[in-house]
């Protein structure tokens, strides 16, 4: 054992247990340390930002709070790959989770397996997202100035033979489309897959789940995506956390 990050680690205990700050004498008698040891280390912890000191009284420092953020990250990504498992084993497919951030379409997570991989994203997601139903999905969810300015900086452009070949023709494809229904894709960003997305909203945030299929089984792109979007409101919880991943 490494005696010095022992000793550091007990202080830094002790800081966290006073909201309202503490003085060295205090943190010292609190973690058994000899006041010329917890000088060293506080200083020491204060030059590396885990500590700041106001006024003579110690607070944790924002190398304490991210650490404690990515952890908080990491909770809440493992959660929804869990989730995003569940439902790959259930309906025996590919999902999918994405959301739309500042101004782009954003994949955070995905579950597949070797028997049935992802869809191979031959062309950038970011880019294609008048083609693929993740995209549809999200830019369905944005009003119209914000689908616009999307659209202006990534163009309608035909990447298969069933892609819609112009904004115009999205757009109305779009506004015809239920603000929280289900999204189909047949063969549209790529040939031999077909793919279904549910919206999942959470306050002004857009995202969505999706999956995909080999086209030979579209027949059960909308039982699936039916029952996806029935069971939607149990992921919310869960997915919406990722947004802030």
């Amino acid at each position: 054992m490494i005696g010095s990050v022992q000793r550091a680690m007990r202080l830094l205990e002790a800081v966290a247990s006073r909201e309202q700050g503490a003085p060295a004498k205090q943190l010292a008698r609190e973690a058994g340390l000899a006041l010329p040891t917890a000088y060293h280390l506080l200083r020491t912890l204060v030059h590396e930002g885990y500590l700041r000191r106001d006024r003579g009284l110690f607070f944790l420092g924002e190398a304490v709070e991210r650490l404690s953020g990515s952890g908080a990250r990491q909770k809440r990504r493992s959660t929804m790959k869990d989730t995003l498992v569940h439902w790959r084993d259930a309906i025996d497919a590919p999902v999918y989770y994405a959301v739309y951030r500042e101004g782009e379409i954003e994949v955070v997570c995905v579950a597949d397996t070797p028997a049935n991989p992802a869809a191979e994203e031959w062309a950038d997601f970011r880019e294609t997202g008048h083609a693929h139903a993740l995209g549809q999905c999200l830019l369905a969810q944005l009003d119209d100035r914000s689908r616009r300015d999307h659209l202006d900086r990534h163009p309608v452009q035909p990447i298969t033979p069933y892609t819609v070949r112009d904004e115009d023709r999205l757009l109305r494809r779009l506004e015809r489309a239920g603000r929280m229904e289900p999204v189909i894709e047949r063969q549209e960003y790529a040939l031999g897959t077909v793919c279904a997305a549910i919206p999942v909203t959470a306050g002004s945030s857009a995202a969505a789940v999706a999956f995909s299929l080999p086209s030979h089984q579209a027949d059960r792109l909308v039982p699936v995506a039916r029952k996806l979007q029935s069971e939607v409101g149990g992921l919310l919880g869960t997915l919406a956390l990722s947004i802030s991943i």
